[in-house]
């Protein structure tokens, strides 16, 4: 009884749906921003380990990035989809179905990781030999993936208790847990890389160990602060019932929000299927790239973290004004962001890479690709920021179709077409018009979805 009356008074006095929005989004977003920001920081740091090794290390684990990038995507669809479907159940005052929804996330979490290394038994060797035919990368690159695949668990589970925490707007833990995870990660890495401190030399297996010790603890803190203090939704495993409609709801946004993050994964695949044809040194600029661009997407993705549970419990509450003002203070905030991104991109490419101990070959091919790509930064805005409305009210499918447009429908197409015509200025230059196209669709289905929506109609007609 003392229980329920409990959950009553969480349901009366949720902070999303009653304090002022821009300071609430900011105070939601910063924990996960920052953690972000560090999680990016681990990104860059490794690279640069592994880059001491030589270029062909940078290269292995470049090939690599897609399958992990590719394991984060399914763990971070599962959480996401969790996420919503929890935010707009505590805006219902549902509380029972939003209970429900943590233990069949875990579920679901347990089913991905499975998948996973079932996976990585019969396809990764298969998957490498399609990239190269450098027996030195091809063993790197698979010792490095076999021990990342073999333990995403970790990734698995952390990812989803992470969402849990943010669909009901506490930050902190998953700020502070992903943050003790990347900073064991970063201290791990030279000691296992180069054997520091009496430990053996790994190499690149020794980035993997680092990466797979840090997931499992981050999922093991995650697990003792959801079972042993109070939250707005609970474990409740004694009267747990599986539900496939709850399945299904929370796959219905977390498998598109999947593709959207995997999409990265097929991107980098396709992209350095072009780019190994250019050079070893194409490929490890773009792996460079790619760890750089997490430095600005990572922080804007914290924001959407932040910004998703309060437009999810805003609109599920009817709170048209609210779920408007979170809108507009998310694109002002991101594009702050990605004008910084784009500025750091522009003004110190050759210093950006020098940080991986770039040769002479990787700075003439880096410095055009970074200044190049940076400018698709600012139309990436509305890729990051209206896909997250759509995916707070449920609509996974339309974000999903932003995010075909700017990582695979334009980019790996044109990219085919315009190495052969323009070199490899050519591939960078699809950034741009991925990310403007993909921004000018979203903002035209905003529009159609505002004018028949519900909430967002009374949004029409007050603006």
């Amino acid at each position: 009884m003392r229980k329920q009356v409990f959950y009553m008074q969480v349901q009366e006095t949720n902070k999303m749906g009653i304090r002022p929005v821009f300071p609430l989004l900011m105070s939601m977003a910063f924990p996960p921003m920052l953690s972000m920001l560090i999680q990016a920081l681990y990104n860059i740091v490794d690279s640069m380990f592994v880059a001491q090794i030589g270029e062909h290390a940078l290269t292995a684990v470049s090939l690599a990035f897609p399958i992990q990038t590719l394991i984060i995507a399914c763990a971070v669809g599962i959480g996401v989809g969790v996420n919503s479907y929890i935010a707009r159940k505590l805006g219902e005052k549902k509380q029972d179905e939003a209970n429900s929804a943590v233990l069949h996330g875990l579920l679901l979490a347990l089913v991905g990781s499975l998948l996973f290394i079932l996976l990585g038994i019969f396809g990764i060797p298969a998957f490498f030999k399609m990239f190269t035919s450098d027996a030195l990368i091809y063993e790197e690159a698979c010792a490095y993936t076999y021990i990342c695949v073999f333990f995403c668990f970790g990734c698995f589970f952390h990812i989803c208790i992470e969402k849990v925490f943010q669909s009901t707007g506490k930050m902190i833990f998953p700020m502070a847990i992903q943050a003790i995870g990347a900073i064991i990660n970063i201290i791990l890495d030279p000691i296992m890389i180069f054997g520091w401190f009496g430990f053996p030399a790994l190499g690149v297996q020794g980035a993997a160990i680092a990466t797979v010790i840090a997931q499992i603890t981050s999922m093991a803190m995650s697990f003792f602060v959801l079972l042993s203090r109070e939250h707005d939704v609970k474990v409740d495993v004694k009267h747990f019932h599986f539900h496939m409609d709850c399945i299904k709801k929370i796959l219905a946004v977390g498998v598109p929000n999947a593709c959207m993050n995997a999409l990265n994964s097929f991107l980098v695949m396709g992209l350095n299927t072009i780019l190994i044809g250019f050079s070893n040194a194409a490929v490890a600029v773009f792996g460079i790239y790619f760890k750089l661009q997490t430095f600005v997407f990572m922080p804007a993705s914290g924001l959407t973290q932040g910004a998703m549970p309060l437009m999810g419990y805003n609109y599920g509450a009817g709170y048209h004004q609210r779920l408007h003002e979170a809108l507009k203070y998310a694109i002002s905030v991101t594009g702050i962001i990605m004008l910084c991104g784009c500025l750091l991109f522009e003004i110190f490419p050759t210093q950006l890479l020098g940080l991986f101990d770039a040769n002479a070959e990787m700075m003439n091919i880096g410095v055009p690709a970074l200044r190049i790509i940076g400018i698709s930064f600012i139309p990436a805005t509305f890729g990051f920021i209206l896909p997250t409305l759509f995916q707070a009210m449920g609509l996974g499918l339309q974000s999903l179709i932003i995010f075909l447009l700017r990582q695979l429908i334009i980019t790996l197409p044109l990219a085919f077409l315009f190495a052969n015509w323009f070199g490899l200025y050519g591939i960078w230059v699809c950034f741009i018009l991925a990310e403007t196209t993909a921004a000018i669709v979203a903002y035209l289905l905003y529009l159609r979805i505002r004018k028949t929506d519900p909430i967002l109609s009374r949004n029409w007609e007050a603006a």
